[in-house]
């Protein structure tokens, strides 16, 4: 059953907080072993692989990325015989699992830390990077502007600075320690020899720093990756590494290497491109980024997505597109954070299915493998009240029952507040009302993806832009066996008329919202309703 190496390279990948999927004990948070009774419905919805946010014991400061203990799974979670039973049921219904390995930082509750910085003669002093003043590595960026002020954060245990790219509480790594690298490698095979289908690598490109640099995407970087490339396969082949690189084109290009590095990345720069393009009923904010995404190796794939469980980044977007998103989709302050926007899919779209089944269609007809964030697939809303990402991390909405199903906690509090009111409220957006609507987000999901899958040619990187001198439309062409596949895209909020190629096609879908008076395959002419699609097939 799982024996494809290359199985990455057209799966439909699902992202699961597991404190916010499903309580199994009654205790409020959501539990591994409450995951495992909920597999059976992302097989219904098409996922081939789930990928885990962190499960590890951790004093969530930052949501579980500040790990204590990188052998364990937090006891909230459940035990590593839970851990074990989910990747063994995952794999009996024939999907995959992978989990975040976080590779740049512990939190400053680690062991490891917390010895370091007591005793200056112990082996985990030198995990960390330490140093007596914070003038070092001055050409780093801080990323967190928000909250940090300085990537060094003074010990008075130690009475030395220690390093961070993130929150203070999240010291860094020393990579250039051996025995940091050693252990990275320990903790991989750890969790592979549980069964695991890989990893999604947190936080890759800032593991070593160098004076004069902005400390990013260095080469000894990329050594050490390709290092645990090697590692992975000769000792686990068929699995998979996924980098979190939020880096632009040409340095994300990197992480691939010679398709000896990463399996896989995210493909950050596309993702606002999309918003912008849907805002502005205009195609050329995406166009323009796929002319200028290189080429990369042949057993290699990106990682394309909506939204996920941080900020919707705009970091690598021009000033006036930066204030653009943010009027168009953020205009109060609460809804931003960092860089960024701190909203869930549907809010950001008002709720409008058809423009959200719309975004859905161009993201399944981009190169590359979709990763859907839980909830978004039945249109989930979002809480801009709580901190820091909590808003778009509430508790999953399964049914119109109380805490809307996730829980059966009737007395204290969940984990985070379940959304009750409004339209995104869990009586109105559940899982249980949607299964049963033929015309349901999660439907109309479930739709897009069976037909997707049914094509490899979706998996693919070459792809021809077709219409562009027409901006309202985003169109491709994929080739496959015996044909071509045309996928068509109004992103505007008027009719678009369609002349096609001088060719004869089927009708693969449509959009709910696009009628069939509208479509003459015989005539060659398409009139595409506001904000719909059709993709067409066997086009010879």
């Amino acid at each position: 059953m799982l024996e494809n190496n290359l199985w990455y390279q057209n799966s439909i990948f699902y992202e699961v907080h597991t404190r916010a999927f499903s309580d199994s004990n009654q205790d409020g948070i959501g539990d591994l072993n409450g995951l495992t009774q909920k597999l059976d419905y992302l097989k219904s919805l098409g996922v081939d692989c789930i990928w885990l946010l962190p499960i590890y014991p951790s004093p969530l400061k930052d949501d579980g990325y500040d790990i204590s203990d990188f052998y364990n799974v937090h006891p909230d979670l459940g035990t590593l015989e839970d851990f074990k039973k989910l990747v063994e049921e995952t794999h009996r219904r024939g999907m995959r699992i992978i989990a975040d390995l976080v590779v740049n930082h512990t939190s400053d509750q680690c062991r490891w830390f917390q010895e370091a910085q007591s005793n200056p003669d112990s082996p985990y002093h030198q995990y960390y990077v330490w140093n007596d003043t914070p003038e070092k590595y001055r050409g780093a960026r801080i990323i967190f502007i928000d909250s940090e002020t300085s990537n060094w954060t003074w010990s008075e245990k130690a009475g030395k600075y220690y390093w961070h790219r993130f929150y203070a509480c999240q010291p860094d790594l020393n990579y250039d320690n051996p025995a940091v690298r050693e252990e990275l490698k320990s903790i991989m095979r750890f969790w592979l020899d549980m069964g695991i289908d890989g990893f999604r690598a947190d936080a890759v490109p800032y593991l070593f720093e160098r004076e004069g640099t902005n400390c990013e995407n260095l080469p000894e970087t990329h050594a050490f990756l390709k290092e645990l490339r090697r590692l992975m396969d000769a000792e686990y082949p068929g699995r998979i590494l996924l980098a979190e690189a939020n880096q632009w084109p040409r340095d994300l290009r990197a992480y691939f290497g010679d398709g000896d590095e990463f399996h896989m990345a995210f493909r950050f720069p596309l993702m606002p491109r999309m918003f912008m393009a849907i805002a502005k009923g205009d195609s050329t904010a995406i166009v323009d980024n796929l002319d200028q995404s290189p080429e990369i190796p042949a057993n290699c794939q990106w990682c394309t997505f909506l939204r996920n469980h941080d900020e919707l980044t705009v970091e690598m977007v021009t000033s006036e597109e930066r204030q653009f998103l943010w009027d168009f989709y953020a205009p109060e302050p609460r809804m931003r954070l960092n860089l960024g926007i701190r909203r869930r899919l549907a809010p950001l779209l008002n709720g409008d299915i058809d423009k959200i089944e719309l975004l859905y269609a161009i993201l399944f007809s981009l190169p590359g493998a979709p990763i859907i964030y839980y909830g978004d697939e039945i249109g989930m809303g979002d809480n801009i009240w709580l901190n820091d990402r909590d808003g778009v991390r509430t508790p999953m909405q399964w049914s119109a029952k109380a805490n809307g199903g996730f829980s059966e906690k009737l007395t204290g509090n969940l984990y985070l507040p379940v959304i009750q009111e409004g339209k995104f409220g869990y009586p109105q957006v559940n899982v249980e009302a949607q299964i049963n609507d033929p015309n349901s987000l999660f439907n109309r999901l479930r739709r897009l993806i069976t037909v997707r899958k049914s094509h490899p040619a979706f998996s693919r990187q070459e792809i021809e832009i077709l219409y562009r001198d027409q901006p309202e439309i985003f169109a491709v062409q994929f080739s496959e066996s015996g044909g071509k596949i045309i996928c068509i895209h109004n992103l505007s909020s008027r009719v678009q008329d369609i002349v096609l190629p001088d060719l004869q096609c089927n009708l693969l879908t449509q959009s709910t919202n696009q009628t069939k008076y509208g479509i003459d395959l015989p005539a060659g002419k398409i009139s595409l309703e506001p904000y719909a699609y059709v993709w067409l097939s066997h086009c010879l």
